[in-house]
C-alpha cells in the first residue's frame, strides 16, 4: 500500500523573541536540519496515530460527520488533530472526500532520553502533518497554505506563541518573520469560508527569506534544561499591563534592533549582525529586570559569556528558561576552544546545519506594518 511521507525541520529564534508575539514586531528565525516526518497510508473504516514518543501504541480514530474524533482521555496529538481537522476542512471545500488513514510520526527534535532540545516539536509536526495530508489528498502543499492552515491549527488550541516556528519550519532557511494579527483573522474566520480566509493576505504578516553573509557561522549549545515557552510568556504577558511604560519602549527598541539585523543580511554585514546580537541579548536582561521572568538562566549566562571571550556574539534563543543559545561566529574563528570551554560548563554543542528547501518560496510581504 502507498505511502506518503512529508517531513518539515526544526526551529531556532536568532533574534526578536517576546516583541515577535505582537503583530507587526519582527524577528529573525532559522530552520535546522533536524527533521519532524509524518506518514500516511490509507485506511479502511477506522485510522490510528501513532509516536515513538507516546511509546508507539497506535491511537484509534474515527470520523463522526466527516470531522476527526479522537477520545480525548487518549489523546496525547492536540497538534496532530487539530492540524488534520482545519486541513481537511480546507480538503472537503476543494470538493474531494475524506478519506481514512493511519498516521504515524517520527522525530528528530529530542535526544535519546525524550528531553527536547527547544527546536519547536509543536511547529514543526503541525507543519509536516499538514504537507503530508495536502500530498496523500493530490493537492500542492504550497507554502503559504501550509503555513496559514498550521497558524490556524495553533490558533485553535488558544496558542500564545507568534507561530515563527510554523514560518520557519515551513519556508525553511534563514527568515525575517513578524505576526499577522490574531484578532483580524479569528473575526474573518467567521465571516469567511476556510478558502477564502486563506486566499485573503493577513495584516500584518511578513515571511521574508534571509542570505546570511558568506563568513557568518552559526553555533548552537544546549543547556539540558527544556523549557516551556507557553509558561514563559504567560508569565510575562500576566504582568505587562503593570509595565507598559517599559514595555512600549521594550517593543520600540526590539523592533528598530531587528529591522537594523534584517538590513545588515541585506548588506551582508556580519559585525552589524553580531551587533544587533549583542543588543537583542541586553533587551531580553532588562525584560527580566522588569517582569522577574529569568530568560537567560545562569547556564545560558555562562553560554554567552564563554562565546563572547572566543569573538562570538551569543544570547539566549527563543523564550530562554533553558534550551539553547545561539552564538554568530566570524567562519575563520575556530569553534573548538569554545565547545571546549563548553564541555567543562555541561554546555552542549549541538551539530546542526542550517536547513533551506530546494524550491525558494515566495516571501510574503509586510501588509499593515510599519517598518
Amino acid at each position: 500500500m502507498t505511502v506518503t511521507e512529508a517531513s518539515a525541520p526544526g526551529k531556532l529564534f536568532i533574534a526578536g523573541e517576546y516583541a515577535v508575539v505582537t503583530p507587526g514586531h519582527p524577528s529573525i528565525l532559522v530552520a535546522l536540519d533536524q527533521f519532524i516526518t509524518v506518514s500516511l497510508e490509507e485506511a479502511d473504516t477506522v485510522g490510528t496515530i501513532r509516536s515513538a514518543q507516546y511509546g508507539g501504541l497506535p491511537i484509534p480514530w474515527t470520523r463522526e460527520e466527516d470531522q476527526l474524533v479522537i477520545d480525548q482521555r487518549e489523546n496525547p496529538f492536540l497538534y496532530i488533530t487539530e492540524a488534520v481537522k482545519v486541513t481537511e476542512r480546507y480538503i472537503k471545500e476543494s470538493g474531494i472526500p475524506l478519506s481514512y488513514f493511519h498516521l504515524s510520526v517520527r522525530s528528530e527534535l529530542d535526544n535519546a532520553s525524550g528531553k527536547k532540545y527547544g527546536l519547536g516539536s509543536s511547529g514543526a509536526v503541525t507543519v509536516a502533518t499538514i504537507k503530508a495530508l495536502l500530498k496523500f489528498y493530490a493537492i500542492d502543499p504550497d507554502s503559504e497554505l501550509v503555513y496559514k492552515l498550521a497558524a490556524l491549527a495553533h490558533l485553535s488550541v488558544k496558542s500564545n506563541g507568534s507561530f515563527g516556528d510554523i514560518a520557519a519550519s515551513t519556508y525553511g532557511g534563514w527568515i525575517a518573520y513578524a505576526c499577522f494579527d490574531r484578532e483580524w483573522v479569528l473575526e474573518k474566520s467567521g465571516e469567511l469560508t476556510l478558502t477564502e480566509l486563506l486566499e485573503t493576505a493577513w495584516p500584518q504578516l511578513m515571511i521574508r527569506p534571509l542570505t546570511p553573509p558568506p563568513n557568518l557561522r552559526l553555533v548552537i549549545g544546549w543547556t539540558g534544561s527544556p523549557a516551556s515557552t507557553t509558561h514563559l510568556v504567560d508569565r510575562v504577558n500576566d504582568v505587562r499591563g503593570g509595565i507598559d511604560d517599559f514595555y512600549k519602549n521594550f517593543l520600540e527598541d526590539s523592533k528598530t534592533c531587528v529591522n537594523a539585523m534584517i538590513a545588515a543580511f541585506e548588506q551582508g554585514d556580519l559585525q552589524a549582525i553580531q551587533a544587533g546580537i549583542r543588543e537583542n541579548r541586553s533587551l531580553l536582561q532588562q525584560l527580566t529586570a522588569h517582569t522577574g521572568v529569568v530568560i537567560e538562566t545562569p547556564p545560558l549566562t555562562q553560554l554567552c559569556d564563554l562565546a563572547e571571550q572566543k569573538a562570538g556574539a551569543a544570547k539566549s534563543s527563543g523564550a530562554g528558561g533553558g534550551d539553547c543559545g545561539i552564538v554568530i561566529i566570524d567562519r575563520q574563528s575556530g569553534i573548538i576552544p569554545l565547545i571546549s570551554e563548553w564541555e567543562k560548563a555541561g554546555i552542549m554543542n549541538l551539530p546542526l546545519h542550517v536547513f533551506s528547501y530546494s524550491r525558494n518560496a515566495e516571501a510574503i510581504e509586510w501588509k499593515g506594518a510599519s517598518a
